[in-house]
């Protein structure tokens, strides 16, 4: 096959070929650009699109990033592109608050004419307000972006998630109520006159608080629990990546309310502490503060008592001879937490009101128990050491009882008062802090059932009158010192009369000092009674 130039002379066919094959090139590279389709993104399978709106938007630019990628010149390498790709990939900025200040909003007019304190009051009566609309939003945010979509899902069921979420929704018509009366108190100009009035009425309603409060324990349990689902986890992972979350889980919204009711007196503190002292506010909000402070009391006290509750539920019992009526009737979980005993092994210490249980964490078919471990101690019986550091000469030598041959820290002994039982505890806490706090604590529970101690001295001292010391002058100073001390408050020194010289506590110098002291002091203590009867004589002949 051969084909005719211009000239009519013949080209040989393989260049013919190669002319055409690169005409043709060139008349791609032109016509591509404005023929070429982007295949359209896969559907995202995600669960976080069926609760986030912004996540569609957020597709929407990276698919735009990966067209305008592709619409570039093909002179860059692929790996070049890919670069580009991931970074467009970010994931989008978390959502941010507006944090703008009351004084911000105001007019340059308008700000001259308040006083600088006036102004600070302003600013904490608006952080008060904006501080009950992020929190409507939150509890509005954890209904909507995680209960419904996990019902919806089945992903937990509607059990569990009440368990979990209580009745966030009842409280947001709360917050509403007094965003609505702090609305009305304001004035055209942005000021607010008067608040304590709004607060006193308004502030009693938190109590509602207290049985949500109360569940916290037991829904952190079982949040926990069930995140170890990997259903439950591929979504709250999700939806921690996602904007609206702010980078908080799923348990952060659900403690939002506590931590929210715990700033209230700090909120109204700031609030008075910028209320001149004039103003018809400072009386209200002090009485407030004080019906603040007596509702966190409240839910505190609820709060401690659910929480002894479900730690009294999760024990378990060896031996029937374990149980304890104390136990059971325990209203009060004084302190808790992790310790060692002397062979290294880990156990879960509870102290409740009246009596001391020491336990074994166990895991049975996914439930977290506690199993008791030895005879609890009743707190009337329980003996406390205090063991320091290193080699302990009481029951014996510890050296190398904690392993590695390392000296034991950080111990503590407790036991029976009554040695029959024969039981005694050798802990162990992580550091000296803890080992402080354990020690403060069942110091402070033993006390009640520690019998009063008399000083030996005061019931050896003999009674000395102003006629002994005058009839006897020479009266050992030693005798004198011992009775100014145990006068004063200070410790006490037994002195032997007949101590020989050489044994001395004190030097006679120190003696004689003290003694001329003391009858000094008496003589003036005589001189000034004598004057007085004087003059109660006079006053009769009078």
């Amino acid at each position: 096959m051969v084909a005719h130039d211009d000239a009519g002379g013949l080209l040989p066919i393989k260049r013919t070929i190669r002319v055409i094959d690169a005409q043709n090139q060139s008349f791609r590279e032109q016509e591509e650009p404005s023929n070429k389709r982007v295949r359209p993104l896969a559907r995202v399978t995600s669960l976080a699109n069926l609760i986030s709106p912004v996540r569609n938007g957020a597709v929407r630019r990276f698919g735009q990033t990966i067209q305008s990628f592709s619409l570039r010149s093909d002179s860059k390498s692929p790996g070049s592109i890919q670069k580009s790709c991931s970074r467009s990939a970010a994931p989008t900025p978390p959502k941010r608050r507006n944090s703008a200040l009351w004084s911000e909003t105001l007019d340059v007019n308008m700000k001259e004419t308040l006083s600088t304190k006036e102004i600070k009051r302003q600013e904490a009566i608006y952080e008060m307000s904006r501080g009950e609309q992020d929190l409507i939003e939150d509890l509005k945010l954890a209904r909507k972006a995680y209960h419904d979509p996990m019902l919806k899902l089945s992903i937990m069921s509607e059990e569990e998630l009440t368990h979990i979420f209580g009745d966030l929704d009842s409280y947001i018509p709360l917050h509403e109520d007094f965003l609505a009366r702090l609305g009305e108190a304001t004035r055209p100009d942005g000021t607010v006159g008067q608040i304590g009035p709004i607060l006193v009425k308004w502030l009693p309603g938190l109590n509602a608080y207290k049985d949500y409060c109360s569940n916290q324990l037991a829904a952190k349990a079982l949040l926990d629990q069930k995140k170890q689902d990997r259903r439950v986890q591929d979504f709250l992972q999700r939806c921690l990546e996602s904007p609206f979350s702010r980078k908080l889980d799923l348990w952060s919204f659900l403690d939002i309310p506590r931590s929210r009711l715990v700033k209230y007196p700090l909120l109204l503190k700031e609030i008075l502490r910028h209320t001149p002292n004039d103003h018809p506010d400072v009386q209200i909000l002090e009485e407030a503060i004080s019906i603040i402070q007596g509702v966190l009391s409240d839910i505190n006290l609820k709060k401690g008592e659910s929480e002894c509750q479900y730690y009294i539920d999760k024990l378990e019992y060896l031996d029937e001879k374990q149980r304890d009526t104390r136990i059971e009737a325990s209203k009060v979980l004084l302190c808790h937490g992790e310790l060692k005993n002397k062979n290294g092994h880990k156990l879960y210490v509870f102290l409740f009101q009246e009596i001391l249980v020491l336990t074994r964490p166990v895991t049975r078919n996914e439930r977290h128990s506690y199993q008791v471990y030895r005879q609890p101690i009743p707190v009337q019986d329980l003996v406390l050491e205090d063991l320091q550091d290193g080699d302990v000469k009481m029951g014996g030598s510890f050296r190398g009882a904690f392993g590695n041959s390392d000296k034991a820290k950080n111990i503590f002994r407790v036991r029976f008062r009554d040695p029959a039982p024969g039981q005694s505890h050798t802990l162990q806490a992580n550091d000296i802090f803890h080992k402080q706090q354990w020690f403060n604590c069942i110091r402070s529970a033993i006390a009640p059932y520690q019998p009063a101690v008399v000083p030996s001295e005061l019931k050896e001292l003999p009674e000395l009158s102003e006629e002994v010391e005058e009839n006897n002058p020479s009266l050992s100073g030693a005798k004198i010192l011992r009775r100014q001390s145990t006068l004063s408050g200070s410790i006490q020194m037994e002195l032997d009369e007949n101590t020989p010289e050489g044994n001395s506590v004190m030097d006679t110098n120190e003696e004689s000092k003290c003694a001329k002291m003391y009858r000094m002091h008496s003589g003036l203590r005589r001189t000034r009674e004598k004057c007085q009867l004087s003059g109660k004589r006079k006053e009769t002949l009078v």
